[in-house]
Order: structure tokens, then sequence, then C-alpha cells
């Protein structure tokens, strides 16, 4: 009891001069406490997003220009080891899978340009590296695949008058062109001489020349691009932060029926819009896919102590269904379930783009080759591993399989023998395990720390405030009621004045005081 009435002097004392003056001082932390609980989080949002706007100078434009990152591809050949019993005989391919053939990468952004409409543009370099201390095999191991040059032309020529097929066909006797040819996995991938290639240099008109002497399925990639990519950088807004506005000064692609599918607007796979959530549908826009790539939530997983969502596309993504109709421009009968068709963009060569080992596709395509296990999901699927607050992709696996779609030439007797089929050549998987420490140091201070801030402040000032309102409240009430206390006790005790005795003389007679 003493001890309270002691604070309580203390709150009343000149010091804080008035109990209202702890009151109005409580009232105030508790409204901070609740500001906090509310809006703190929402205040660091904003930081977050102003941190993140990719403006020169900054540390995020320094990573995402130069990524502290290197990804690795994982190569996996479709090796032919029944060649000519195909052809002859007509018996099912036997494939034996090959690899994987690791590749490093390092890339990065180069020849930046900042625009006035809060986009940039830049063009991508990278440099593959060959790991063969990760590799089962060496680069130039050689692999027996499908001559794509050559089935592609005759494919192409399937509706061609005949004489052209049989011009074609003598062409092929004369260079000795087969519809298998054995190379190295590096000339299957960065590219080799194709006497097609080199004769179409000579004959075919310069405005239809292909952009390249040479044949390979990753020819070009190994070094600068030449495309001019335009993206936001989030200066005008979060709402599109790391989304490709242009893509050599288009906005949207040529080849399909509706505006939907033509449009480019999606990311690079690297960054995306934050505060991302559960229910969002996720795009991702690359040049040899010819299309957006929708992604969606699949759940939740942890990279690093760090809280992440997985996107995944969803299984009918290259389904033949009415929503993909509009990847159909030439009508019916489309690409199987499974598969995409990229030859609009590939020059017309029948290319069909799957996920390994068929996964989500027809079985039949599957079944009509053999060597081919059937599909993982955990080991097949495409994801990429996305913190939500910020968005930024902090694990992914981009796995595609390369098939080329081959028809039944009959006048062409090179391939007179060979059925239509979609024969997988290649898959391969390209992707980060983990960013940097660097990297993750900071995400974990950025989505741990405020959680953590945010309730020890709500708590803290709104406790705080609330035991100052009762400090306060117990004195004031103990102030009053001493008070009436004391009022009460002076009105009981109060004596009234004494009467005054009346002087008398010595007769005894009583004096008069007024003279």
């Amino acid at each position: 009891m003493q001890g309270r009435d002691k604070w309580c002097a203390k709150l009343t004392s000149a010091f804080l001069r008035k109990w209202w003056f702890v009151l109005g001082c409580a009232i105030l932390l508790l409204l901070a406490g609740i500001f906090c609980a509310i809006f703190f989080m929402k205040l660091v949002g904003l930081y977050i997003d102003h941190e993140l706007v990719l403006r020169e100078g900054s540390q995020t434009f320094d990573w995402w220009a130069h990524p502290p990152v290197r990804p690795f591809v994982h190569v996996y050949v479709y090796n032919v080891t029944n060649a000519d019993e195909f052809l002859n005989n007509g018996s099912k391919p036997v494939l034996d899978e090959l690899g994987p053939y690791v590749y490093s990468e390092d890339w990065e952004k180069v020849n930046i340009t900042n625009n006035q409409n809060g986009t940039l543009s830049f063009n991508y370099k990278r440099t593959y590296t060959f790991r063969p201390d990760l590799s089962t095999g060496l680069d130039d191991d050689a692999v027996v695949v499908p001559n794509i040059p050559m089935l592609s032309a005759t494919s192409q020529s399937k509706h061609a008058a005949r004489f052209l097929r049989l011009a074609m066909a003598s062409i092929m006797d004369i260079l000795k062109i087969k519809p298998f040819v054995e190379v190295s996995v590096g000339q299957l991938l960065w590219g080799y001489e194709d006497p097609l290639l080199k004769l179409a240099k000579d004959v075919v008109p310069k405005e239809q020349k292909l952009p390249y002497e040479e044949f390979g399925l990753f020819y070009g990639k190994n070094g600068t691009s030449s495309d001019v990519v335009t993206m936001f950088t989030g200066a005008t807004g979060m709402s599109k932060y790391g989304i490709i506005n242009r893509y050599n000064m288009r906005d949207k692609l040529q080849h399909w029926t509706t505006d939907e599918c033509n449009s480019i607007a999606g990311s690079d796979g690297s960054i995306f819009p934050p505060h991302i959530t559960k229910n969002q549908t996720l795009a991702v826009y690359d040049k040899d896919l010819c299309r957006l790539l929708p992604l969606r939530f699949l759940k939740e997983v942890t990279i690093g102590g760090i809280q992440a969502y997985r996107f995944t596309p969803p299984d009918d993504v290259f389904a033949n269904n009415e929503h993909n109709k509009c990847f159909c421009p030439a009508g019916p009968p489309c690409s199987p379930d499974g598969l995409f068709n990229v030859s609009l963009c590939q020059y017309d060569s029948p290319i069909m783009l799957s996920f390994p080992h068929f996964y989500l596709a027809d079985p039949k395509l599957r079944e009509a080759v053999e060597g081919i296990s059937p599909p993982d999901a955990e080991k097949h699927r495409l994801f990429i591993d996305v913190q939500p607050e910020m968005g930024i992709a902090m694990r992914a696996r981009a796995r595609i399989q390369i098939n080329l779609a081959v028809s039944q030439v009959i006048d062409i007797k090179q391939v007179a023998n060979f059925p239509d089929i979609v024969f997988p050549i290649l898959w391969f998987e390209e992707g980060i395990d983990e960013l940097p420490e660097q990297v993750t140091s900071l995400l974990r201070l950025a989505t741990q720390v405020p959680p953590i801030a945010r309730n020890s402040l709500s708590y803290g000032l709104s406790a705080l405030g609330i035991l100052l309102i009762l400090l306060a409240v117990t004195c004031l009430i103990r102030s009053s009621h001493r008070q009436s206390t004391l009022r009460l006790e002076g009105h009981v005790v109060a004596k009234p004045p004494p009467a005054k005795t009346p002087s008398k003389d010595s007769n005894g007679y009583e004096l008069n005081s007024r003279r």
C-alpha cells in the first residue's frame, strides 16, 4: 500500500503535473500498438516495394543484372539403337537414354537501357561450360538421332507438288543424306554443318534464308542474344514488376488466333510481382516456347528456413481442348494431348514440345517407342518456388522434352518407310537449387524480422498503454477517495467555539461589556 501511494504521488507530482497527462500518454501508446498491429506490415511492404524497383545503382538492380547464381543444365539424349531395323523392318524404335550431360550457366543482362515509361531494355548473355565432373559421359560421346533438318524438309514437302518431292529425293541421294545421323552430344546441342542447310544457303532466296548456318538444338544460345527484351521495372507500379512489355519491339506474338494466346506479358522466370497469393496464376514467357506458360500454386515449401510457394503448370496446359484451341491456327487435327506445336516459331520445322518422358501426355506417345520409363512427377514436372512477399524465384526446374513430328512421305525413298511418329530427341532440366547465402540472409531479414517486430511493438506498446491507464485510473480513484475522506473527517471532528463567560464584579453582578 505504501509503495502504491508513492507511485500515485509521483504521478501527481510536479514532474508529471497532472494525472490526465499520464492517461493521455497511455491512450497514445495503446493506439500506437493497435496501429502497429494493423499497418506495420503494410508499411514494411511499401518499403520492400520501394527497394525492389529496378533502379540503377541499387542492390536489387545489381543482382538482377548480374545474378549471383549459377544455374545448371542437365541434358538427356535419346540414342537410337536400332535405326536400320526401324527403317527396314518396321520395328519399334528402341531408345537408350544417355546422360545427364551437365553444363554450368553464367548469365547476365547487357546493353541495358532505361526507358521513360518505367521499363528498361536489355539483351541476355549466357555462357555455357561443360562440367565433366557432374556428367555421366563426355559431350563428344557419339549418339544416333533423327536427322532433324532432313525430316523437317520432307515433312514440309508432304503437301507440295510431286515433282518437288522427287527432286528432293534425288538431291538427298546425291548428298547421301540419311534419316538418322551420328553426331556428338556437343554437336547436337551447339551445332554442326548440315549439307541441306549449306545447300539452302546457296539456293534459297535471301528473304527466305534461315538465320543460321549450322544446325543445333541450342544453336545461338551460347553468347549474347540478339533479342531485345523490354521489361517493367516497377517504377510505375509493382503490379507489372518483372513483366515483359515488348520482345524485339513487339508487344505480342503473331502466330496464334487470339490476343490472349499471343500475349507475352509474363515473367522471364526470375522475378515476379511481389505479394503473391495462392490463388494467383503466374505466367512465364520464353521465346522458344512461343507462348505464355501459366503456373498455378501446388504447395508450400521451405528453403533455407524461408517459406516459398511452389507453382507448376496445370495438368491441361498442353491438352487438346477448347481452351487451347487458339494454339491450333490451322484447325483440326491439332496436337495430341501433352504436346505443343512450336513449328510456327521454328521456321516450320515440325518441333513438338512436351514434358520429359511425355509426362501429362497421351500414353500412346511413349508406347510408340521402347526405352522410355513411365513419367514421374517429382523427376519430370516443371516448377518454380517463389518467395511470395518479394516475388523472387528461390528454386526452379524448367524441364522440357524436344520431339520431332515425322510424317511419312512415300515419294521420297529415304523416308518411305518412316511412319508417322512423334520421335523424342532429348530432354533437359535447367534450374537452380538455392540462392547464395548473401541473398537468403537478406530474404530472412525481410520476411522473418518484420512479423516479430510487429508483434513486439504492438503487444509491447499496447501492454504499456493499458498498464499506464490502469495505474492512472487507480491513482485517480485513490486520490479522489482520500480527498473525500479528509473532507468527511474534517466535518465530524470540528468543535464549536467556546461560549463567552460574562464578567462579574466583586458583588456578583454581571458587568456590561459596553460602556
